[in-house]
């Protein structure tokens, strides 16, 4: 495998993203509150006049919010079931290749990171967590299945 990947930073920890479904990453300026939305859904944005689900994804992990930080700040931006997410991330640091399939996480990385990934990779940036972008954008109820 020779999959590129986003690293991201989140929750204290270096994950990946996979760059090929990675539109770009962007800093959002406001994003709008949804009443009723799921609690890992931070809001409404706009890229280039698009409307963009935040999917906050300390959130999706279980993790509560960063202390003292707004729905605003870099999202990396994917399209997921035609739909446009902007994924809420603490960093975006570089792409890298992966040197290999993802393989069973060492360790245990915690609940939230085991039922978001899809295993570990390894990369001139160590291993990483490659995350599923469909099981954050489906948050914590779906992570618990």
């Amino acid at each position: 495998m020779s999959e590129m990947l986003l690293v991201v930073a989140l929750a204290g920890r270096r994950a990946a993203l996979p760059a090929e479904r990675v539109n770009s990453v962007v800093e959002l300026a406001s994003v709008v509150p949804v009443p009723r939305a799921a609690p890992h859904i931070a809001g409404l944005g706009a890229l280039r006049s698009r409307p963009l689900t935040i999917v906050d994804c300390r959130a999706a992990l279980g993790f509560a919010p960063e202390p003292g930080a707004d729905a605003s700040g870099r999202v990396v931006v994917v399209e997921h079931d035609g739909h446009l997410y902007g994924l809420k991330v603490d960093g975006a640091d570089d792409i890298v290749t992966a040197s290999g399939a993802p393989s069973s996480a060492a360790g245990d990385p915690g609940p939230g990171w085991n039922a978001a990934s899809l295993g570990t990779v390894e990369s001139a940036a160590g291993p990483l967590l490659l995350l599923d972008i469909a099981r954050l954008v489906a948050g914590p109820p779906a992570l618990a299945a």
